[in-house]
């Protein structure tokens, strides 16, 4: 499909991605361990017994750096950090036990980085077996992990399979040797084959890939040869994210020239391009940026409308409890976040110490939670419905935003009622920010070098 011009112009504006509500940036620098403690406690004895909990767990060690990466990393090739940082971790999670009137009944496991897969799949072991010897492992339970397709080992596939892992997304980006070499991230296409095709013979049910497009130099002729050779491969998931330029952030970016990033008009048909190989491959577009097979439990559940998202992405597993173990993890606890300090040595020095190591979070008003779901329906599922509680704010604020992008074609409504238009499913994250009262209250925020542009 084409899409306007004008329209991309409009609305190619910094907009969250929507992994939290309130983002991030509307937290608070500090937040009192003694109050977030207590509600931790309150949400543990709700959720624990039957729902259960998601872990997710950073592992901040790489041993190159990618420049296009926006994520917390330590670059290094000494891999005797290994054990300073399990130690760490294993601290952490005795301070959450100390809080937990009964064992966690763990429903959802993630280890992200980083490269989880720079740790040895023997100190793997030693992380997760530790994790799971203290809790209870959830009948519908959920591990995963991120893997780099040039370090990953069948003996990291075969131990985190004895482990209860069954799903692994390894980091593509591009297979375009050009643009491999100016964002520092050299992989063979035969690594990713061989590291794919290992996760199957193991005996993983669902592989993913994560691609990106609008990075330096990439080309319709590049991506198209990336997506022919990713669709021979036939992943179970695959996300095709958007390159977010946040060079305010994340130093690494300003190592490649800003010029070779495409336009916006380009970069938007760098996606259309990939989204056309991948439907006509079988792939169905479940939002923000993420396809699934048919077989695949992400697309079942965004079929059967269970679909949930949080700081870990979509997720079939909807827990009220996401606990971040290691540096700059974040938790969330459905009343309250909170991320670790993002720092190491400052989180080695408070986990040391015996303190939850807290750098900044938020609780939320009953405003928050309400808005938050009307954001994540439309993540989750392309339409949200008014409560009636809130229509006095929505016609104050939300509505005169809908308004505007109604009239474009972006969504369709009545009294109580919104759905995207095919049109509007590529501008997800502007529909989303309708319902941000706190962006909308404060306007200026949008105009700091503070998100991503939204294509």
């Amino acid at each position: 499909m084409q899409i306007d011009s004008d329209l991309i112009a409009k609305y190619n504006q910094p907009v969250p991605r929507y992994t939290s509500y309130p983002t991030v940036p509307f937290w608070k620098e500090k937040i009192e361990v003694g109050a977030w403690t207590a509600a931790l406690r309150e949400q543990v004895r709700i959720h624990n017994a039957e729902e259960g909990i998601s872990l997710y767990i950073h592992l901040p060690f790489c041993e190159s750096l990618c420049t296009y990466c926006g994520c917390n990393k330590r670059i290094t090739h000494d891999h005797k950090v290994e054990r300073d940082y399990l130690d760490a971790i294993k601290k952490e999670w005795d301070q959450y036990l100390s809080l937990m009137p009964a064992p966690p009944l763990v429903r959802e496991l993630h280890l992200g980085g980083g490269t989880p897969t720079f740790f040895s799949p023997e100190n793997l072991r030693e992380l997760i077996s530790y994790i799971l010897a203290s809790s209870i492992v959830h009948p519908e339970r959920e591990f995963s992990i991120e893997g780099h397709p040039n370090n990953t080992t069948m003996k990291h596939l075969t131990t985190l399979y004895d482990l209860g892992f069954r799903r692994i997304s390894y980091g593509v980006q591009d297979n375009d040797p050009t643009v491999q070499k100016v964002i520092n991230r050299i992989q063979p296409v035969k690594n990713v084959k061989r590291t794919t095709d290992d996760a199957r013979e193991v005996g993983f049910s669902s592989v993913n890939y994560d691609l990106i497009y609008g990075l330096p130099l990439q080309t319709l002729e590049g991506m198209t040869r990336t997506m022919e050779q990713v669709l021979e491969l036939r992943p179970d998931r695959i996300a095709f994210y958007s390159y977010a330029h946040v060079p305010w952030t994340s130093r690494g970016q300003r190592l490649f020239d800003e010029n070779d990033l495409p336009g916006a008009d380009l970069k938007l048909q760098l996606y259309l391009t990939g989204k056309k190989m991948l439907t006509k491959a079988g792939y169905t577009d479940i939002g923000m940026d993420h396809f699934a097979l048919q077989e695949d439990d992400l697309y079942k559940a965004w079929k059967e409308g269970t679909l949930h998202r949080n700081f870990m992405g979509y997720t079939t597993q909807k827990t009220a409890m996401l606990i971040g173990l290691g540096v700059s993890s974040i938790s969330d606890i459905g009343t309250a976040f909170a991320q670790n300090e993002k720092n190491l040595l400052d989180y080695y020095k408070l986990v040391g110490k015996g303190i939850l190591p807290i750098q900044k979070g938020y609780f939320l008003t009953d405003e928050d939670v309400s808005f938050r779901d009307y954001i994540l329906d439309i993540s989750c599922r392309n339409a949200t419905c008014f409560k009636s509680d809130d229509m006095a704010l929505l016609e104050k604020v939300t509505f005169p935003e809908l308004d505007k992008l109604e009239n474009d074609n972006l969504i369709t409504r009545d009294a109580d009622k919104l759905v995207l238009t095919e049109t509007g499913k590529h501008f997800l994250r502007n529909v989303c920010r309708a319902f941000d009262l706190h962006l909308l209250r404060n306007q200026a925020m949008e105009q700091k070098t503070t998100f991503s542009k939204a294509i």
